[in-house]
């Protein structure tokens, strides 16, 4: 087993101090984030609104037509007074759909048939919300708050061009469990909400289901090496491994290096 400690206090006041020492060195006192209700999300505005002050931050949720949890996303904006906005990015997953001739499935002669595809379908969502803040963030200029964990990261649980782009991560060192322990120490926070289960809210399944893994295992095959199981181990390291392109920048090809 490895060693591990950890302070949820201390990664909290760390976390804010290293905001707070970003922000002035590239010149920046506003920031926006994407509030969807889940852990991830929630934590990160309350340091936000710690480190920069609550008027300096912008929730902005974004649901895909219906979202059955969307009070979840107003109670974190109302107990942290921070800036909020809803924009519903329905009508405009619905239009890419219908661009791309998704719903009908059907091509004029001489063009290639897009068939439907749930996974692309779905990761859509994350895309168009990306898009939809970094319009918002440049139009205020503030900088994007990245919410994902080094959990999700791990094993590849986020999207290209989706959750992964942001101007700052402020979890990509902690895991899914240990966001959690950092929020159980902000009495400003619902408890619920810290320790609510986390899901997409696209696919109408919670994360784990989708991953058929659980955040505790994960954390445990980050922190000690192993969760204790040596098939759960090799599924999660395999994934990270068929997931590092996500974590890294595209890959340039070399016209110049031989083979």
């Amino acid at each position: 087993m490895q060693a591990y400690s950890f302070c949820a206090e201390t990664v909290r006041d760390n976390l804010i101090a290293a905001l707070k020492k970003l922000a002035k060195e590239q010149g920046f006192t506003k920031v926006v984030i994407g509030i969807s209700g889940g852990k991830d999300s929630t934590v990160a505005a309350a340091l936000c609104a710690r480190a920069l002050g609550r008027e300096n931050v912008y929730g902005v949720m974004m649901p895909d037509g219906v979202q059955r949890d969307i009070s979840d996303s107003v109670r974190v904006c109302e107990a942290l007074g921070i800036n909020s906005r809803t924009i519903n990015i329905g009508p405009i997953h619905t239009a890419l759909r219908e661009a791309t001739d998704q719903l009908a499935c059907t091509a004029k002669e001489g063009e290639f048939a897009i068939p439907y595809n749930r996974e692309s379908d779905v990761n859509v969502g994350p895309r168009l919300r990306m898009t939809t803040l970094r319009y918002i963030a440049q139009s205020l200029g503030a900088r994007l708050v990245g919410t994902g964990n080094l959990s999700e990261l791990t094993v590849g649980y986020c999207t290209k061009d989706g959750d992964t782009s942001c101007d700052f991560s402020m979890f990509g060192k902690i895991t899914s469990v240990e966001v959690v322990k950092v929020g159980l120490t902000m009495e400003e926070l619902p408890r619920d909400l810290v320790e609510k289960t986390p899901t997409d809210g696209l696919s109408g399944k919670s994360d784990e289901e989708r991953l058929g893994l659980t955040y505790s295992d994960i954390h445990k095959v980050i922190r000690f090496g192993t969760c204790g199981d040596a098939a759960t181990d090799e599924k999660i390291l395999n994934k990270e491994k068929w997931n590092m392109h996500k974590r890294r920048m595209p890959t340039i090809l070399d016209p110049f290096a031989a083979e």
